[in-house]
Protein backbone atom coordinates (compact mmCIF):
# COMPACT_ATOMS: atom_id res chain seq x y z
CA UNK A 1 0.00 0.00 0.00
CA UNK A 2 2.90 2.29 0.55
CA UNK A 3 3.95 2.53 -2.70
CA UNK A 4 1.45 3.72 -4.52
CA UNK A 5 0.62 5.94 -2.19
CA UNK A 6 4.03 7.43 -2.40
CA UNK A 7 3.68 7.71 -6.31
CA UNK A 8 0.50 8.85 -6.24
CA UNK A 9 2.13 11.79 -3.81
CA UNK A 10 4.89 12.22 -6.46
CA UNK A 11 2.56 12.76 -9.40
CA UNK A 12 0.03 14.99 -7.11
CA UNK A 13 3.20 16.90 -6.35
CA UNK A 14 4.29 16.91 -10.11
CA UNK A 15 0.95 18.21 -10.89
CA UNK A 16 0.55 21.24 -8.06
CA UNK A 17 4.45 22.41 -9.79
CA UNK A 18 2.82 22.69 -13.25
CA UNK A 19 -0.41 24.65 -11.42
CA UNK A 20 1.50 27.03 -9.42
CA UNK A 21 3.95 27.54 -12.23
CA UNK A 22 0.77 28.53 -14.49
CA UNK A 23 -0.57 30.79 -12.07
CA UNK A 24 2.28 32.71 -11.44
CA UNK A 25 2.86 33.01 -15.26
CA UNK A 26 -0.60 34.24 -15.77
CA UNK A 27 0.29 36.91 -12.64
CA UNK A 28 3.32 38.07 -14.28
CA UNK A 29 1.82 38.56 -17.64
CA UNK A 30 -0.71 40.62 -16.31
CA UNK A 31 1.37 42.25 -13.89
CA UNK A 32 3.48 43.00 -17.19
CA UNK A 33 0.70 44.20 -19.83
CA UNK A 34 -1.34 46.76 -17.54
CA UNK A 35 1.78 48.38 -16.70
CA UNK A 36 0.71 48.10 -13.03
CA UNK A 37 3.17 48.30 -10.02
CA UNK A 38 2.80 48.29 -6.46
CA UNK A 39 3.63 51.33 -3.93
CA UNK A 40 6.28 52.33 -7.44
CA UNK A 41 7.98 49.39 -7.87
CA UNK A 42 8.80 49.12 -11.31
CA UNK A 43 6.19 46.46 -13.11
CA UNK A 44 9.06 44.82 -14.98
CA UNK A 45 10.82 44.03 -11.60
CA UNK A 46 7.41 42.56 -10.52
CA UNK A 47 6.76 40.99 -13.61
CA UNK A 48 10.64 39.18 -13.77
CA UNK A 49 9.82 38.60 -9.25
CA UNK A 50 6.85 36.63 -9.80
CA UNK A 51 8.22 34.30 -12.99
CA UNK A 52 11.23 33.43 -10.85
CA UNK A 53 8.62 32.61 -7.81
CA UNK A 54 6.36 30.92 -10.20
CA UNK A 55 9.97 28.92 -11.27
CA UNK A 56 11.57 28.25 -8.22
CA UNK A 57 8.59 26.90 -6.60
CA UNK A 58 8.10 24.72 -9.12
CA UNK A 59 11.18 23.47 -8.98
CA UNK A 60 10.93 22.56 -5.02
CA UNK A 61 7.83 20.96 -5.87
CA UNK A 62 9.34 18.72 -8.74
CA UNK A 63 12.18 18.28 -6.25
CA UNK A 64 9.77 17.22 -3.48
CA UNK A 65 7.94 14.71 -6.06
CA UNK A 66 11.08 13.34 -7.24
CA UNK A 67 12.20 12.01 -3.46
CA UNK A 68 8.64 10.85 -3.14
CA UNK A 69 8.74 8.91 -6.35
CA UNK A 70 12.23 7.13 -5.75
CA UNK A 71 11.03 6.09 -2.39
CA UNK A 72 8.17 4.41 -3.89
CA UNK A 73 10.03 3.25 -7.08
CA UNK A 74 12.96 1.57 -4.65
CA UNK A 75 11.02 0.71 -1.79
CA UNK A 76 12.95 2.48 0.50
CA UNK A 77 12.98 5.05 2.77
CA UNK A 78 14.52 8.34 1.27
CA UNK A 79 17.48 9.49 3.60
CA UNK A 80 18.01 12.69 5.86
CA UNK A 81 17.88 14.88 3.59
CA UNK A 82 15.29 13.54 1.75
CA UNK A 83 13.18 13.17 5.06
CA UNK A 84 13.98 16.63 5.90
CA UNK A 85 13.02 18.00 2.46
CA UNK A 86 9.42 16.18 2.50
CA UNK A 87 8.92 17.32 6.08
CA UNK A 88 9.41 20.54 5.30
CA UNK A 89 7.09 20.49 2.49
CA UNK A 90 4.11 19.06 4.38
CA UNK A 91 4.58 22.04 7.05
CA UNK A 92 4.60 24.24 4.05
CA UNK A 93 1.42 22.55 2.90
CA UNK A 94 -0.35 23.08 6.37
CA UNK A 95 0.55 26.47 7.14
CA UNK A 96 -0.68 27.48 3.16
CA UNK A 97 -3.74 25.24 4.05
CA UNK A 98 -4.56 27.33 6.81
CA UNK A 99 -4.10 30.43 4.54
CA UNK A 100 -6.56 28.94 2.00
CA UNK A 101 -9.33 28.91 3.66
CA UNK A 102 -9.47 32.56 3.80
CA UNK A 103 -8.23 33.84 0.98
CA UNK A 104 -9.50 30.89 -1.69
CA UNK A 105 -12.60 28.76 0.21
CA UNK A 106 -12.71 25.60 1.51
CA UNK A 107 -11.78 23.45 -1.82
CA UNK A 108 -8.51 24.79 -1.95
CA UNK A 109 -8.34 24.09 1.58
CA UNK A 110 -9.13 20.37 1.06
CA UNK A 111 -6.64 20.01 -1.66
CA UNK A 112 -3.57 21.31 0.40
CA UNK A 113 -5.01 18.63 3.33
CA UNK A 114 -5.34 15.78 0.72
CA UNK A 115 -1.67 16.56 -0.29
CA UNK A 116 -0.67 17.07 3.26
CA UNK A 117 -2.18 13.44 4.31
CA UNK A 118 0.15 12.28 0.82
CA UNK A 119 2.72 13.23 2.74
CA UNK A 120 2.73 12.28 6.04
CA UNK A 121 1.73 8.57 5.15
CA UNK A 122 4.62 8.64 2.64
CA UNK A 123 6.96 10.25 5.48
CA UNK A 124 5.14 7.54 8.08
CA UNK A 125 4.80 4.59 5.57
CA UNK A 126 8.61 4.83 5.10
CA UNK A 127 9.92 5.21 8.61
CA UNK A 128 13.54 5.97 9.72
CA UNK A 129 14.20 1.71 9.39
CA UNK A 130 14.44 1.42 5.85
CA UNK A 131 12.72 -1.15 4.24
CA UNK A 132 9.63 -3.14 5.20
CA UNK A 133 11.24 -6.41 5.19
CA UNK A 134 14.49 -5.07 7.28
CA UNK A 135 11.98 -4.60 9.94
CA UNK A 136 10.19 -7.54 10.27
CA UNK A 137 11.85 -10.49 10.59
CA UNK A 138 10.46 -14.46 10.21
CA UNK A 139 12.76 -15.80 13.07
CA UNK A 140 12.22 -15.95 17.01
CA UNK A 141 13.59 -13.24 19.00
CA UNK A 142 15.82 -14.69 21.47
CA UNK A 143 14.70 -15.65 24.53
CA UNK A 144 16.07 -14.29 27.56
CA UNK A 145 18.57 -16.19 29.75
Amino acid sequence: MRRPVAIVTALVLFGEAAGIFAVNAVLATVAENQNMSLAGMDPKAMSTGTWVMGGVSAALLVGCGLIALLAGVRDRSPGRFGRIVLIGCAVVHGVLGAVTVGLVGWAAFAFMMVVLALLVFTLLAYGPGGRGEDRVSDEAAPAAV
